[in-house]
């Protein structure tokens, strides 16, 4: 076998997002003599690490070469890694993506520890992310609060008198839990037809369960789904103190209020073609949708007094928010309310909300057996909420000037060499390829983190206050967002955090983004030449730069694009919770459900 040969099979094994096929759940790793991705040392992943530990990228131990490379060759290159390493209790998936995941998440702890013991020393922004996490990690504190730390919200509905109140609850709740189930969603993007300017956008949302499917398909195993949904939403709401028969009475209330406006929501493939999302309206038309809503109260309560351009994605969606506005009695649509609050806020209360919404969201719906460890849960929350400001202490410990210096060099490359490709083209015309190339030329590179961090100074953060500090750091992030409407675009921002291991390419920043958290071994190797390096992290730059066909040359849309991952993000998140399903297993059994991959 030639060195090319060897190289693209074992850098296959590395790269990919790959399943385990063996094992039982929660197994150990079986024991080797000599460390590496297939044979690993024993992971003991309930302490922090203090330096990230190294796997190599190209691990000949990872390939099955009992297995015939004609008959099943991913069998061959990547059967003993799956072996060794079985999914593990609180994953739905397992790869090398979700293993190096987890070892950043274990290095990430060890600063966050540190920090959070400190009680001096620090800088301002390292109080904020040590005393964020202490908060979280401090159960007993969370145990004893129970539901009390909702109690507020939960008043704040109490108190609505009229349905004309409901406009002023949801400015609030909007922008402190900045969830999409109540009722519909608000938030800022790129106008789709100028993708220099950042507009409004009022999205459709109000549902508990994952999208419109989950409500209209007649199969049993969506019906059982539905029956078990029922049971949760009737358990949470017992967990609130309501009784028995008044929670199995809410549930179906609630569940009848759904069913609506899922059935008046886009399917995921009409959600595909992005001209199906983009509807630009003024205020006076937007209002002529839900006359029973006042707008003008929600906008002034969110400080977007002023805003008249939006784009209302689903229209038809906002229609039915009128009905039910009309059909349903206040004390129906409280309810509801307090239901998609207490849903929104569970992971941050006592165990018994934590466990009820685990036992439906992540064991039903995706097959995860065990609750992730509370540190990991405090490492995510902190990224996801201050992710700059921890994503400097990433960068400063394990992505040098050097790194980043190899990785802009090898994407300036690839982009030169599919210039090249395009270039060569037959039976592609001329005009065509010179607005490739436009478009190509035109592609920013982001690698490693932001040439400017996001201050966080605004963010107040409480040591005793693990909610209060979850709803602070929403807020912060909620008003950021809406501060963006009606200025033109920042195109330094990016849409993941430095330690994220994933990548991605913006269509209408016309942007790939490679944070420093995936370019780390065995994805990519500093301590190897160039060769497995392209061969690995190269191919996902190539991947990235292949979506570029979707949008004209400054991201705006272009006419009869339709985005292999869904059409144009409506947020930052869901920039980072496209998948694809590829090569990827799962726990569960509702694939259809649950397919996840680890590159957008």
């Amino acid at each position: 076998m030639s060195f090319r040969k060897f190289l693209v099979i074992v850098t296959l094994c590395s790269s990919l997002s790959f399943a385990q096929g063996s094992g039982q759940a929660g197994q150990s790793p079986i024991q080797a003599e000599k460390p590496g991705i297939a044979n690993p040392v024993a992971v003991i992943d309930d302490k922090p690490i203090t330096a990230l530990p190294y796997t190599p990228s190209l691990d000949v131990p990872s390939m099955d070469k009992s297995a015939d490379p004609c008959m099943d060759f991913y069998q061959y290159t990547c059967g003993s890694w799956m072996k060794n390493n079985p999914i593990p209790g609180d994953q739905a998936v397992w790869s090398v993506y979700g293993k190096l995941t987890v070892d950043n998440q274990r290095f990430l702890w060890g600063i966050l520890d540190d920090l959070a013991k400190k009680t001096s020393g620090r800088t301002a922004t390292q109080q904020k992310i040590g005393d964020y996490f202490g908060a979280c990690m401090d159960e007993p504190a969370v145990e004893k609060l129970g539901a009390a730390p909702l109690n507020p919200a939960l008043a704040e509905i109490a108190a609505v008198k009229t349905k004309k109140d409901l406009a002023a609850l949801l400015a609030h709740e909007h922008l402190t839990t900045m969830s999409s189930g109540l009722l519909f969603n608000f938030g800022s993007d790129q106008d789709f037809s100028d993708s220099s300017q950042v507009i409004a956008f009022a999205v459709a949302g109000g549902l508990g369960l994952p999208d419109r499917d989950y409500y209209t398909k007649t199969e049993p195993k969506s019906e059982e789904i539905r029956q078990k949904y029922l049971q949760h939403i009737q358990s949470m709401m017992q967990l609130l103190g309501d009784s028995p028969d008044a929670a199995k009475s809410e549930a179906q209330a609630i569940m009848q209020i759904e069913t609506a406006l899922a059935k008046a929501s886009l399917t995921r493939v009409e959600q595909r073609d992005p001209h199906n999302l983009f509807h630009k309206m003024d205020r006076k038309q937007l209002k002529a949708l839900t006359p029973d809503f006042d707008w003008d109260t929600y906008l002034k309560e969110g400080g977007l007094e002023n805003v008249n351009t939006f784009n209302v994605t689903e229209p038809k969606f906002f229609e039915e928010v009128e009905k039910q506005l009309q059909s349903n009695s206040l004390d129906a649509i409280k309810t509801y309310l307090r239901w998609h609050m207490v849903s929104a806020n569970a992971p941050y209360l006592s165990s018994r909300f934590v466990k009820q919404n685990f036992e439906f969201y992540s064991h039903t719906l995706r097959g995860v057996e065990q609750l992730p460890a509370r540190w990991k849960k405090c490492v995510r929350l902190t990224d996801s909420q201050l992710g700059e400001a921890l994503g400097q202490e990433f960068v400063n410990r394990a992505f040098s000037q050097e790194m980043k210096k190899r990785t802009v060099e090898m994407t300036r490359q690839i982009e030169q060499a599919m210039q090249e490709d395009i270039q060569q083209l037959t039976w592609m015309g001329p005009e065509t390829k010179k607005q490739a190339l436009e478009k190509l030329h035109a592609v920013v590179n982001k690698v490693g983190y932001p040439d400017r961090w996001r201050d966080y100074s605004a963010v107040e953060v409480r040591r005793g206050d693990f909610l209060g500090n979850v709803q602070r750091s929403t807020a912060f992030e909620a008003s950021r967002q809406m501060g963006k409407i009606g200025k033109p675009l920042d195109r330094g921002e990016w849409g993941m955090t430095p330690p994220t291991v994933n990548a991605y390419y913006n269509p209408q920043m016309n942007d790939i983004n490679f944070p420093a958290g995936v370019l780390q071994p065995p994805l990519y190797d500093a301590k190897l030449d160039d060769a497995p390096n392209y061969g690995n992290t190269g191919g996902t730059i190539g991947h990235e730069l292949t979506h570029t066909a979707l949008t004209i040359r400054d991201g705006s849309l272009m006419p009869g694009a339709i985005s292999a991952n869904g059409g144009p993000r409506k947020t930052a998140r869901h920039l980072n919770s496209a998948r694809s399903a590829s090569w990827t297993n799962t726990r569960s059994t509702q694939l259809w459900m649950t397919s996840k991959s680890t590159a957008s």
